[in-house]
């Protein structure tokens, strides 16, 4: 199987194109075996579908945190020891690379340990901590609401970080209630924003947003204080600030999108729908990242089947 044959279906970017170069690197300036360069490649192929899941493309963007949540997916979903060992050799070595070929600064698998038992998806947050979040006081200022609706807009949406920070305004239709999103791939969607993230988003629109802009006008939704577009790094400080405020540690965007799924299946929606809103290509990973809960699964089975119960 050619390099090529291992990288089909990847959509273009950075990420992939280093991950090219390395999966030649290997098999040339190293002479690694064919069977190593492809056991390689499909674990670097798989993390770099996970990696655009989460909306990440540049090398520069990867977290430490990032690689450890593929990780606890692996073994979620039941990959062998070995095989989680293997994925975390190519993960570092593929790193190492990028550094070494000063396609990036970071070296974020810089004493990765392998993993000794199981780890898991991010978080999910309650209901609780969701409406905890949510309410909290926020600033009757330009910056304070903006910061209320991409909460809102996160949680209630089910966006990827990267794609609430690429939101033009004529990407939204409000009277509809919908947003057009381009996702991974640069795949377009629609996806549905109702109830409080709808009408958060009309309010900030309407009346603050307008306090943000800049000598230079943007199209984005989401600005910064000096006028221009909204950066991941600005958003993910966002969350984590205003979930330590309400006592929820290190809250991370995908959390939010991964806890809208969960909240949603536990509703009842189907998961094929929830797929379509998540833009996932694949249903596998929409069950991956969107486990139910047991408690709620045995509670909906004992109120639903006719047998559930012993009789007397």
């Amino acid at each position: 199987m050619s390099v090529s044959d291992l990288m089909e279906g990847l959509a273009p970017s950075p990420l992939t194109a280093a991950l090219d170069e390395y999966l030649g690197y290997l098999a040339i300036e190293r002479g690694s075996s064919p069977n190593t360069v492809q056991s390689y490649g499909r674990d670097l192929v798989r993390y770099l579908r996970y990696l655009e899941d989460a909306g990440i493309a540049e090398p520069s963007e990867v977290t430490r945190q990032d690689i450890e949540a593929h990780l606890g997916a692996l073994v979620e979903v039941g990959l062998a020891p070995a095989s989680v060992e293997r994925a975390v050799s190519a993960i570092k070595g593929f790193h190492r690379f990028m550094v070494t070929e000063q396609i990036c600064a970071e070296h974020p698998t810089a004493d990765l340990p392998l993993p000794r038992k199981a780890k898991h998806l991010p978080d999910v947050i309650s209901h609780e901590q969701a409406a905890a979040l949510l309410d909290q006081p926020f600033a009757q200022t330009p910056a304070g609401q903006r910061d209320r609706t991409i909460l809102e807009v996160l949680y209630g949406c089910g966006l990827r970080v990267s794609e609430l920070c690429g939101l033009d305004q004529r990407d939204l239709a409000l009277d509809e209630e919908v947003l057009r999103v381009l996702g991974k791939g640069s795949k377009e969607r629609v996806v549905p924003v109702m109830g409080t993230a709808a009408s958060q988003l009309r309010a900030y629109l309407d009346t603050w947003r307008e306090g943000l802009v800049g000598r230079t006008p943007t199209p984005a939704v989401f600005l910064n204080v000096r006028g221009g577009r909204i950066s991941r790094q600005s958003v993910h400080a966002i969350v984590e600030r205003y979930g330590r405020l309400v006592g929820i540690e290190g809250l991370h965007p995908h959390t939010l999108r991964h806890s809208f799924a969960t909240h949603m299946l536990e509703g009842g929606a189907d998961l094929r729908i929830v797929q379509e809103i998540l833009g996932h290509s694949d249903i596998s990973t929409t069950q991956l990242y969107t486990h139910v809960d047991r408690t709620h699964v045995r509670m909906a089975y004992l109120g639903a089947h006719p047998r559930a119960r012993v009789r007397e």
